[in-house]
């Protein structure tokens, strides 16, 4: 079955880091991203541009709304995801929990669905 694991962080917490801490954490990521490659947990992830960036569309009576930023104002902002491969739920929370981010943050573990 397949996952989806987003990662939430704290974008203010991020932009106080200094380069050595970007680099640790990147390194981190990348140690992991590696491990569930060789595994075959792995089928896609990246990491995502700051919330600034987003912009929302809702469709509201026909016309096209769009809203710049995030949908929500929150502590904490997707900043990024893996698409994992796992046999159920419980080994999905173990990937999740070696993800560098949940050590500051928060992982969102959801299943795919499946349609027939």
């Amino acid at each position: 079955m397949q996952y989806l694991l987003m990662i939430y962080r704290s974008e203010a917490e991020l932009g106080k880091m200094t380069g050595a801490d970007l680099q640790a954490m990147s390194a981190e990521y990348g140690a992991f991203t590696q491990s569930i490659i060789q595994s075959g947990n792995f089928k896609a992830g990246d990491g995502l541009q700051p919330s600034t960036t987003a912009t929302t569309v809702r469709v509201r009576e026909g016309k096209i709304l769009t809203t710049d930023g995030p949908f929500a104002e929150t502590r904490e902002q997707l900043g990024g995801y893996y698409l994992v491969e796992a046999k159920d739920l419980d080994a999905a929370i173990g990937i999740a929990a070696r993800i560098p981010g949940a050590k500051s943050g928060s992982i969102e573990v959801r299943p795919i669905m499946v349609y027939k």
